[in-house]
């Protein structure tokens, strides 16, 4: 008959046991550390970004116009696809124009153009006030200053909407990431 007599230390064997939790916790540490620092933590997914097409409506094209304008680079790369009129300003050139709406800044239907300034090189194929719809990458460019300016992918003729009214920015948008 074989016996074998083990005996534990204890308090040698709460050492080890310390002393590894201390390793696996300073490893984690360092870890995130070194994520947080290098941006790759918090980092947005800019695939599913560029993959992702936005379609404002009616009622919330000003604040994603106000987003948008506001902080241009967040979304640079962002597809979008909106119907409006052409609207061109005396200084634009031939491949410029406003895909614009009428937003409603009164009580009594007073009405002010807002936009995208977009760039197309068949934008001399469609006269002022034509309802198109376009769709586009947001880019960031200058008109009087940094802007976004949509570029152009596809464009097309359409009838005017039946609501052909966007409505002022609400204070209660609020964006919850950087896909519009």
């Amino acid at each position: 008959m074989f016996i074998f007599n083990f005996k534990i230390n204890g308090n040698r064997t709460a050492k080890i046991i310390m002393g590894i939790l201390c390793v696996i916790i300073l490893l984690l540490t360092v870890f995130v550390c070194y994520r947080v620092i290098f941006n790759n933590f918090f980092k947005t997914n800019d695939n599913y970004l560029a993959a992702t097409t936005f379609e404002p409506t009616s009622q919330n094209y000003a604040n994603v116009l106000q987003q948008v304008h506001n902080d241009i680079d967040t979304y640079v790369g962002q597809k979008i696809k909106f119907v409006g009129y052409v609207y061109r300003l005396y200084d634009f050139t031939d491949e410029q124009f406003v895909l614009a709406r009428d937003m409603i800044v009164s009580s009594d239907f007073q009405t002010v153009v807002v936009g995208f300034l977009c760039h197309s090189k068949i934008a001399s194929n469609f006269e002022n006030n034509t309802w198109i719809e376009v769709e586009g990458t947001i880019t960031k460019g200058n008109y009087y200053g940094n802007m976004p300016i949509i570029e152009v992918e596809s464009i097309k003729e359409t009838t005017e909407p039946t609501d052909e009214y966007v409505y002022p920015p609400d204070d209660s948008f609020v964006t919850t990431s950087t896909v519009l």
